[in-house]
């Protein structure tokens, strides 16, 4: 077992966790050290900075949600389907790691230059993928046609927000309230006939 890797995993876990019920601003590399047991001083040995850990915790959530969404957004298969198929990895994606997700959703405006542009060029690409199934939807005469963007930005909001309310001891599974956003959300772009 590589106990430097495993460190900086523990100090990656507790970043999001701080970082989640703090805010990133509120949290200080002294708070970090503290609730890892360790002297300030040595957290540097496994991060360079405070925004080092922000950008690790942001970029790989980015990854992992492209990593689980952009394959559906590709199959060759109805809109409607891989929509709703997006927006439960999405879902499922925040359910499995709440305080990463929280961090990746609220706090990435902190990061500085050229990391900021980098991330919200991210973001952009990642509302590419809906707004591109959203399209094939209206294509396929299944979706009404409202303003792309405005489409997408609506459906993330409304999933992204579940991070603040989500239990995973709760009534419903990840997957479950992935399918009910969808439903939900989707019944605002089916056409009805």
């Amino acid at each position: 077992m590589n106990t430097v890797s495993e460190r900086k995993k523990q100090v990656i876990n507790t970043a999001e966790q701080l970082f989640s019920q703090r805010g990133y601003l509120a949290t200080s590399v002294r708070d970090l050290a503290q609730a890892l047991g360790m002297e300030a001083s040595s957290l540097y040995s496994h991060v360079k900075s405070k925004e080092d850990l922000l950008w690790t915790i942001a970029d790989r959530s980015a990854a992992e949600f492209f990593r689980r969404v952009r394959p559906i957004a590709q199959e060759n298969t109805q809109s409607k389907e891989k929509l709703t198929q997006m927006i439960v990895v999405h879902t499922s994606v925040i359910a499995e790691n709440i305080d990463a997700a929280a961090v990746f959703l609220r706090e990435w405006k902190h990061l500085s230059e050229p990391r900021l542009s980098e991330f919200t060029l991210k973001r952009t690409e990642y509302e590419k993928i809906f707004r591109k199934v959203i399209r094939e939807g209206v294509e396929e005469n299944l979706f009404r046609h409202y303003d792309y963007g405005f489409s997408a930005r609506t459906i993330l909001s409304a999933i992204n927000w579940t991070h603040t309310w989500y239990l995973p001891d709760g009534e419903l599974t990840a997957t479950q309230i992935g399918e009910n956003l969808a439903e939900f959300l989707l019944n605002g772009l089916i056409r009805n006939f």
